[in-house]
């Protein structure tokens, strides 16, 4: 297995996310939602919406 070397800072969603938004509709609601650069190294976990 690969991990990641030194620190990683791992963000999980608190609640679900339409994954329908793609990998560039999660990444502007990092960047909104956050404020932070979704490229920035941080690791996003996001929840899966069901409906």
């Amino acid at each position: 297995m690969i991990g990641p070397s030194g620190v990683v800072r791992v963000m999980l969603a608190t609640r679900p996310v339409d994954f329908r938004k793609g990998v560039d509709g999660l990444a502007v609601l990092v960047r909104d939602a956050l404020g932070t650069d979704p490229f920035s190294g941080t690791v996003y976990v996001f929840r899966v919406s069901l409906r």
